[in-house]
């Protein structure tokens, strides 16, 4: 491997790992340098906008929902253009989540998730929650609309 791609390999995980600390860090605004203008995520949340803007809602409202956040990346594995990551979100529900009233439950679930890059951005993510893993934790389902 030469020095250009071990250069973009190190760009690439910085950009995927700011994206986590984006919600560690409860700060929306670090998808900005590292989502690009573009940015598709798949499959969107209910009610979530497209590109970086549409994901500091989902940002601001976990970082509510869970002010002790905290997001543990298991596995990251990685080849030119395409990131793959295993991790776990934990966190305290201390505020509302999807209609869910807080219920002071220590909490932990896990994710999958596929990144597509550019070389310096995430242009592309792919992801799966285990949301039904989370809601059997909390004790109740958000209700049907």
């Amino acid at each position: 491997m030469n020095a250009l791609d071990s250069d973009r390999l190190r760009t690439e995980r910085l950009a995927v790992e700011t994206l986590y600390r984006a919600f560690s860090e409860k700060d929306p605004d670090l998808v900005d340098t590292v989502l690009a203008p573009d940015w598709s995520d798949i499959p969107l949340a209910p009610g979530q906008g497209p590109g970086p803007e549409g994901i500091k809602p989902i940002i601001r409202s976990l970082s509510q929902a869970f002010p002790d956040v905290r997001i543990v990346i298991h596995d990251l594995i990685q080849v030119p253009g395409q990131i793959a990551v295993r991790a776990e979100i934990s966190g305290t529900h201390h505020g509302e989540l999807f209609g869910i009233a807080p219920t002071g439950k220590q909490v932990s679930f896990r994710l999958h998730e596929f990144h597509a890059l550019d070389g310096q951005r995430v242009t592309t993510t792919w992801h799966m929650e285990d949301w039904f893993g989370l809601f059997l934790q909390i004790g109740q389902f958000p209700a049907q609309p």
